[in-house]
């Protein structure tokens, strides 16, 4: 039976209980006299991306202080359970723990962040859509263990596999209509059981390359959720949890506990999920909150393992329902003693990667960050996702038309917003760094596009969500006042001014064609870019890593590039 989900304040004021209707007694003699309820504790993470080691820059802090690193995160985690005393504790994660990571991990196709969370206690994980990046065959070897095909065991020791268990009961084989792994656990505690589904976003074959979700299919979460729930009470099962790769976002004022203002795809997911589903543990916007929705508790821990989620429920012994839900968000703080085992691992990783990881590539002039400008005058929900340029993902760009220049003839490059994951900071850059950045190896790709297919592909930008990084020959007008066309027809939309798109100071005419540098994940319609599979001519060309590798050997010292090759109808005017 839901309950609605009653937040613990940061500061750990106890939050009112929540009673069941008709699961307990209205009285507190009446409740007194039954059997106490079972208490549960759920430490929640998401979205770890293999940050072993403390993220850096802006990405190694939360609410005002550094924050993360798994020798960290583990003794937190060991410190909640503790505390917990003869609660019943069960440590889960929505998804993302690894894809897009640092090259400690990466390097070892994220094999030490699986053994690294096994050993900090995980039990259960939803699956994210990064865990698709290298398709669903790795993915199953993630799970069940076994040397990988290609790069054989690089640490020289056998992979035994996940010691947690991986839930998916939306990613389905096409073939067979089967899940590809498990759909949900059922987890016994003092005699009462909990369910927990595992999911990931719907959307996941646009957000990941064509080969990554080769045989699969997603099917709609809540729909999904409602269904494995009945399921489970047919079972006996009455408190049930989803892990979900999917969420949302509060307003900039709200704190980590807070739900300010809470807007994206998790509010109308768990609006429409049957009311017999109590929590939703959430994820994929790395984003930190603490909400009610619809009788739900539902959460997010933000990213990197900056936060873990401490999340209280009281289960009635008799019926198996949820009678109250509480949730507090703790910051993963660097104050503590490192846990020694995550240490070594962390050494013996760094002992096998060797010195390519601090291999100076390049230098800084001063720090480049992946902040995003606001474009308009708020992000609005013709841009949710990314509002404007980035200083790291328009170097990015230049370092990709730099590579395909005079080798492919290319004039132009975009880059994807999602594909620039850390900032850099000033001084030195090691080939690690670099590679934090990039951490996808996608091949550029350079295809010729007409004028005409140019417009298209910039008005798709505002039915993305997501404004492309341009290279330094690239100039456009945003029209603030401009229309969004419908997703079949991107060229509809009135957003660019037209005739204000130049390549190297000359203006692009629609009857001519281009050639225009991506990468292949863009170039097979990656972030819902359709436009750019209509391209022709395409040329597959160096790992993306490499040429910015390259660039930063090249161009060093580097400084921030400018952020003028965006520009709106006001800018223009008011010039």
């Amino acid at each position: 039976m839901s309950i609605p989900g009653m937040r613990r304040a940061a500061i750990g004021l106890t939050a009112l209980a929540v009673t069941a209707f008709g699961a307990v007694a209205t009285t507190p003699d009446q409740a007194d006299a039954g059997p106490k309820p079972v208490d549960v504790t759920l430490l929640a993470l998401n979205d770890f991306h293999g940050n072993l080691e403390p993220p850096s820059g802006s990405s190694g802090s939360i609410a005002g202080q550094p924050a993360g690193g798994v020798e960290y995160l583990a003794t937190h985690l060991a410190e909640l359970r503790a505390a917990a005393k003869k609660k019943n504790t069960i440590t889960v994660a929505a998804g993302d723990l690894i894809g897009a990571s640092p090259l400690l991990s990466a390097a070892f196709h994220d094999e030490p962040t699986i053994e690294a969370l096994s050993m900090a206690g995980l039990d259960y994980a939803s699956v994210g859509n990064h865990e698709f990046d290298e398709g669903a065959d790795e993915l199953l070897r993630i799970q069940n263990g076994g040397c990988h095909p290609v790069d054989g065991c690089a640490d020289g020791t056998p992979y035994e596999g996940a010691g947690f268990q991986y839930l998916s009961a939306n990613a389905f084989k096409t073939a067979t209509g089967r899940p590809l792994l498990p759909p949900y656990a059922i987890h016994k505690v003092q005699g009462v059981k909990v369910g927990f589904i595992g999911m990931t976003l719907e959307g996941t074959p646009q957000i990941v390359s064509q080969e990554g979700v080769a045989g699969l299919s997603f099917a709609d979460e809540a729909d999904t959720a409602n269904r494995y729930a009945r399921e489970l009470r047919r079972k006996g099962v009455e408190a049930i949890v989803v892990l979900l790769h999917e969420g949302g976002a509060q307003a900039a004022t709200g704190g980590i506990n807070d739900c300010v203002g809470m807007t994206g795809p998790i509010v109308d997911i768990a609006n429409r999920m049957d009311p017999s589903i109590d929590v939703v543990v959430s994820g994929h916007t790395h984003q930190a909150y603490n909400c009610n929705i619809n009788d739900k508790l539902v959460t997010s821990a933000s990213s990197f393992g900056r936060l873990v989620t401490d999340i209280d429920l009281k289960i009635d012994r008799r019926t198996g329902d949820v009678l109250t839900a509480t949730a507090e968000n703790v910051v993963v703080t660097r104050d503590v003693d490192k846990d020694r085992a995550q240490t070594d691992l962390i050494d013996r990783y760094k002992e096998v990667l060797g010195p390519v990881a601090g291999r100076v590539v390049g230098e800084t002039a001063t720090a480049i960050t992946k902040t995003q400008e606001n474009l308009l005058a708020t992000c609005d929900s013709r841009v949710p996702a990314s509002c404007g340029e980035s200083p790291l993902g328009n170097l990015i760009a230049d370092a990709q038309l730099a590579a395909t220049d005079d080798e492919q003839g290319a004039v132009a490059a975009f880059m994807n917003p999602g594909g620039v994951r850390a900032d850099l900071d000033a001084g030195p850059v090691t080939y690690e760094e670099a590679f934090t950045v990039q951490p996808f190896a996608n091949n550029l790709a350079t295809l010729d596009l007409t004028g005409a297919q140019l417009y298209c592909l910039l008005e798709q930008q505002f039915i993305t969500g997501r404004i492309l990084y341009p290279s330094s020959t690239v100039r456009y007008v945003v029209d603030l006042n401009g229309t969004t066309g419908p997703s079949t027809d991107p060229c509809a939309g009135s957003r660019i001014v037209r005739g204000s798109l130049s390549f190297g100071g000359v203006a692009v005419d629609t009857a001519s064609t281009y050639r225009v540098t991506v990468n292949n994940f863009l170039a097979g319609g990656g972030d819902g870019f359709s436009v750019l599979t209509g391209g022709t001519n395409l040329v597959t060309g160096m790992i993306d890593l490499d040429a910015f590798v390259a660039y930063l050997t090249a161009e060093s010292p580097v400084s921030a590039p400018a952020l003028d090759r965006i520009r709106t109808t006001a800018e223009v005017a008011a010039a």
